[in-house]
């Protein structure tokens, strides 16, 4: 299930929820109202050099071949 980022038009909170397909919501978390806005976001992608984890560090390092 993807991660979608959302902001609450009643207080302004902005959250992250797992939800089953676009266009699906969740409920605010800190007020509980339903009038939620799913922001744009940019998906995560990664780009990996040889000899390199995604996060930098090498994978030897780690215990990954």
């Amino acid at each position: 299930m993807p991660v979608y980022v959302f902001r609450c038009r009643t207080c302004g909170n902005e959250f992250e929820e797992l939800v089953m397909r676009m266009g699906q919501s969740a409920p605010c978390p800190k007020c509980g109202a339903e009038d939620v806005e799913q922001k744009i976001s940019a998906p995560a992608v990664g780009h990996q050099d040889q000899g390199s984890s995604s996060c930098g560090v090498n994978p030897s390092d780690c215990g990954f071949s």
